[in-house]
């Protein structure tokens, strides 16, 4: 392997300009080149970092084993990234910009269609977990790398990526729960806020891997196809996250026992989901 300078280029690669006006004028593709490197470094180191980080988790994903997997030193994450959490960080922050981009557009669209009407619930659980789910199928290079990164991470954050993610969703988080408060006038605040988080443990928990299924349950039908397991994940998941919202809302037993909880037969159901 070529020497490489710490951004990961070639160390031949990089241009000397001289005074000479014609000679800096035929280095200039050169240049172009350099940086054209420059940026495939840091995309190949983000890709590689990406699929560890699935692999093997944040603690697990060692620099080393990045760096020899990407083909690039330690200095040139560092020249790119500054380190290991920074790393994740923009591993997580180039999907989840657009990704979230899509979710408000989407609720958006909703928003107008329903010309000031509340929306059908269903709709706005699809907005923000369907979008994200379709992610596999519409970037098939990554797409279902990065959901199973996604689920594996929410399921065993630390604590800096919690903090992270909890920046990045925030803006999306209130829009979202702000179309579920109108959509849902009747229903309690706190239990649209308690469903919610139940989807999205639940979401968190199937994207991670299909596999894990197999791992705890022998509960899956023989003559499916594993490979189709995403394509048959989405319809799944979104059956369950509406009927989730459907049901009946819980009622609680007296003060002087609140560690019990049972749902009662005549409680009120979540319509028009």
């Amino acid at each position: 392997m070529k020497p490489l300078q710490p951004d990961g280029t070639p160390l031949a690669g990089r241009v000397i300009l001289t005074s000479n006006s014609n000679e800096r004028m035929k280095e200039k593709p050169a240049s172009l080149a350099v940086i054209s490197q420059r940026n495939m470094t840091r995309e190949r180191i983000l890709a590689t970092a990406e699929r560890l980080f699935m692999q093997h988790g944040f603690d697990g994903a060692s620099m080393r084993r990045i760096t020899a997997a990407a083909k690039v030193n330690l200095a040139a994450v560092n020249y790119h990234f500054g380190s290991k959490e920074a790393l994740i960080q923009e591993v997580f922050r180039r999907r989840l910009h657009s990704l979230n981009q899509e979710r408000i557009q989407a609720l958006d669209r909703l928003e107008q269609e329903a010309n000031g009407k509340p929306i059908k619930p269903s709709k706005i659980l699809d907005a923000f977990f369907g979008t994200l789910l379709r992610i596999a199928e519409t970037e098939p290079q990554g797409g279902p790398t990065f959901l199973k990164l996604l689920g594996r991470t929410l399921t065993e954050p630390t604590e800096f990526i919690r903090a992270f993610l909890a920046d990045e969703y925030q803006s999306v988080l209130w829009r979202y729960q702000e179309a579920l408060f109108k959509a849902l006038p009747n229903v309690p605040k706190a239990e649209i806020v308690w469903r919610f988080h139940f989807m999205l443990g639940a979401t968190a928990y199937a994207i991670a891997g299909t596999d894990s299924l197999r791992l705890i349950t022998d509960w899956v039908e023989p003559d499916e196809d594993p490979s189709d397991d995403l394509h048959r994940l989405i319809p799944r998941l979104m059956s369950f996250l509406v009927g989730g919202l459907r049901a009946p809302l819980p009622t609680f037993d007296s003060p002087e026992k609140p560690s019990t909880t049972k749902t009662s037969r005549k409680s009120p159901q979540v319509r028009a989901a």
